[in-house]
């Protein structure tokens, strides 16, 4: 008889393999590298990575490691120009496999059923259905998944590991970069030349919806900028 193995037991067993890399003196960098070919190795075509195209270094790193990997960007039709522009670059430059997403409602459409501007309203209601949903729609089909989110990021992330379960989709979930520092970020991105988006130089940390989105001011939190004003914190795409 032959024992269904979980994902919950898969991104154990990537645990341990990061792990054992670690004992061995791996590096962040070589442990990123580590968790992102395991990844492959375990579920080849089945692994995709999640970007909004502010997470650069993780998209230069991992289609340096995976080339021909499957970048699911979510067009929820309120990103900026920059950001658009940066995901353009990235599929003529990188060797990734594009793959756009947009929700099932357009914005007028959105508009008529819930009123203008439901962002400034009830920002909750409108990341379910122009992030969330096309989100997990967009995973059907993979058993493995990449995210760049880092501890650093926010009290939501400290403790997030380079491989966990994701219990609400029943998927491995990678972050590679979890214990990476902005510091490292900066390193990795001025020794690679990696491709940034504009918005970075006009103090924009943490990027998203560019209604929803604003620069930070030095010192300030990253994701300070994300709906300012508002005790919302995350999206809803890693809660």
């Amino acid at each position: 008889m032959t024992q269904t193995i979980t994902a919950e037991q898969v991104a154990t067993a990537g645990s341990e393999v990061v792990a054992q890399a670690r004992a061995a003196g791996a590096t962040r960098e070589e442990l990123s590298r580590v968790a992102l070919r395991w990844a492959s190795e375990q579920f080849g075509s089945s692994l995709a990575m999640l970007s909004s195209m502010g997470d650069e270094v993780l998209v230069h790193l991992a289609s340096d490691e995976l080339p021909g990997l499957d970048v699911v960007f979510i067009d929820t039709g309120y990103h900026f120009a920059e950001t658009i522009g940066t995901r353009d670059a990235y599929a003529a430059t990188r060797p990734i496999t594009l793959i756009n997403i947009t929700p099932i409602q357009t914005i007028p459409e959105q508009a008529a059923a819930h009123g203008e501007d439901l962002y400034a309203r009830d920002p909750n209601l409108c990341c379910a259905p122009r992030k969330v949903e096309p989100l997990n729609r967009s995973l059907e089909g993979y058993h493995g998944w990449i995210s760049g989110m880092r501890r650093e990021d926010a009290p939501t992330r400290t403790d997030i590991n380079l491989v966990e379960y994701d219990a609400k989709r029943d998927k491995v979930k990678l972050n590679p970069l979890a214990e990476w520092t902005a510091a490292d970020v900066d390193a990795y991105a001025a020794e690679h030349g990696v491709l940034l988006n504009p918005l970075r130089d006009a103090g924009y940390a943490s990027i998203g919806c560019e209604p929803c989105t604003r620069p930070v001011a030095e010192g300030e939190d990253p994701r300070a900028g994300r709906w300012a004003g508002s005790n919302k914190t995350e999206c809803g795409l890693h809660t």
